[in-house]
C-alpha cells in the first residue's frame, strides 16, 4: 500500500465510528475546527496535557513470525454471482482484495441470498477463509445443514495472515469500475458494519476499536510528490458511508508524545483474527455444521458432493480451480512481535504501520514495488527486520509525558 493512500485511508475508510442513529440519540458536543479542516483535540481530563502512550519495544529479536498473504484482487471487483454447472448451482463469493474481512458479511449476505433462490436445504461451502466462514454461519441462521470442504483450515489459510484493520475499499475494485461497483460495495460495507457491532465486547475481543496516530514530517494536506508504483489506480468509497465514519483528530504540539510535527489521531475496528475466526469455527461446529478436508482441482470435482448449491469461496484458489485468469494475486508481507497487551494504539508513518492485535504487534512496511501480480508467498524476512527497525527509530524518539 502506498504512503498516500494509507494515510488518507487512516482518517477515512480505516475508521469507522458510531451510526448516525446513536449520533441522534444522544448528541456530543463537537471539538474545535483547526484551520486544515480536522477536530482539534481536547484538553484530556487527568493528564498534564499529553497523552500518555505504553512503549513499543520494537526489537528485531521480539518477531515471531514473518507472514506472505496474496490478496486476490479483481480490476471489476468481488465475484458474487452464480453459475450452473451440470446439475448443481455455483455461488461464488471471491476476489475482494485487501477487503477480505472487511466486507466478508454483507458479501456473504449477497452471496447467500442467490443460494436460497435455489431452494436448497441442505448448502456446501468451498473454503474456509473469511468469506466461507461467514457464508457458512448465514446460511445456518437461515435454517440450512451445511458443509464447509477446505483444503486447509484456520489458522493455515490465507486469510490469517491479513493485517487485521477494518479496510473496506482497500484493492477492491479499479477506479474505472468504481462507479458501477459503487452501490454493492455500500450495500455490503454497511451489513458488515452492522454485524460487527454486535459482535464487540465478547471474551478474547474478536472485533474492537482502537485508536491509532498518523504520523509525518510534512502536513498532511500538502501536496505529496508523485509516487513510483506498479499498481493501478483503486476505487475509493469512503464519501458513501461518511455518516459512519469519524473524523480525524489533530493533535497539536504538546498534546503528544511524538517527535513528528504533524499528528493525526483516527479511530478504527481492528479483528484480533487468531480469536475471531477461532470464534467463527466454534460457532459453526456448535450449531451442527460439518468440515471435510478435501482438495479439489477441477470443477467437475465438485459435481460428486451431495449438495445441489454450493458457494464457492476460494479466494484467490479460485484463479487456479475455475481457471479465472481476472484474479490478480497482490502479495503482502507482515511481521509479528511478541504481545504487549499494554500497547492498545496503532501506529502508522511515511513506511511503516503498526497494529496492536493481541496475538502480537503486526508490523507492515510498504511503499514498495513489485507485490502487484507477485504470488510468490516465500517469507522475507530482511525487510520485515528493516521495518521493525524503523519502528524502533520512530519510536525511541517518542517524549516522554
Amino acid at each position: 500500500m502506498q504512503r498516500r493512500q494509507f494515510l488518507r485511508n487512516a482518517g477515512a475508510t480505516l475508521a469507522v465510528a458510531s451510526t448516525a442513529g446513536l449520533v441522534a440519540c444522544a448528541r456530543q458536543p463537537l471539538a474545535p475546527t483547526s484551520k486544515a479542516g480536522t477536530l482539534v483535540s481536547p484538553p484530556i481530563a487527568g493528564t498534564p496535557g499529553m497523552v500518555e502512550l505504553a512503549p513499543i519495544r520494537a526489537q528485531t529479536d521480539r518477531i515471531t513470525g514473518v507472514y506472505v498473504c496474496t490478496r486476490p484482487f479483481r480490476a471489476a471487483g468481488p465475484r458474487i454471482e452464480t453459475q450452473r454447472l451440470g446439475e448443481k448451482t455455483i455461488v461464488h463469493n471471491y476476489g475482494h482484495g485487501g477487503s477480505g474481512w472487511s466486507l466478508s458479511w454483507g458479501s456473504s449476505m449477497l452471496a447467500l441470498r442467490m443460494a436460497q433462490d435455489t431452494g436448497v436445504h441442505k448448502l456446501g461451502v468451498i473454503g474456509c477463509g473469511a468469506l466461507g466462514l461467514t457464508s457458512a454461519l448465514l446460511a445456518q441462521r437461515a435454517g440450512m445443514s451445511v458443509c464447509i470442504y477446505a483444503k486447509a483450515l484456520p489458522p493455515d489459510v490465507y486469510s490469517m495472515r491479513a493485517s487485521g484493520l477494518w479496510t473496506p475499499d482497500s484493492r477492491i475494485c479499479d477506479a474505472q469500475h468504481a462507479p458501477d461497483f459503487g452501490a454493492r460495495w455500500e450495500t455490503m460495507a454497511r451489513t458488515s458494519y452492522g454485524m460487527y457491532q454486535t459482535l464487540l465486547g465478547l471474551p478474547g475481543r474478536p472485533i474492537e476499536w482502537i485508536d491509532g496516530y498518523s504520523l509525518s514530517d510534512t502536513p498532511f494536506n500538502q501536496p505529496q510528490p508523485p509516487e513510483v508504483s506498479d499498481e493501478p489506480d483503486y476505487g475509493e468509497f469512503r464519501d458513501r458511508v461518511r455518516d459512519l465514519t469519524p473524523r480525524t483528530i489533530d493533535m497539536p504540539a504538546g498534546s503528544h508524545p511524538f517527535h513528528q510535527p504533524y499528528v493525526h489521531r483516527y479511530t478504527t475496528m481492528m479483528f484480533n483474527i487468531s480469536t475471531y475466526a477461532r470464534m467463527l469455527m466454534t460457532d459453526f461446529l456448535t450449531a451442527g455444521g460439518k468440515i471435510e478436508v478435501r482438495e479439489f482441482d477441477h470443477p467437475h470435482e465438485l459435481l460428486k458432493l451431495p449438495e445441489r448449491t454450493l458457494i464457492n469461496a476460494t479466494g484467490y484458489g479460485a484463479r487456479a480451480l475455475f481457471n479465472d485468469n481476472s484474479i490478480i494475486p497482490v502479495r503482502g508481507q507482515t511481521a509479528r512481535l511478541i504481545p504487549q497487551p499494554e500497547v492498545t494504539y496503532g501506529i502508522s508513518s511515511e513506511h511503516i504501520s503498526m497494529v496492536p492485535r493481541s496475538d502480537g504487534l503486526l508490523v507492515q512496511a510498504f511503499g514498495d514495488t513489485g507485490n502487484f501480480n507477485n504470488s510468490d508467498v516465500t517469507p522475507n524476512r530482511a525487510v520485515s527486520e528493516a521495518a521493525v527497525l524503523q519502528l524502533a527509530s520512530l519510536v525511541s524518539r517518542t517524549r516522554k509525558s
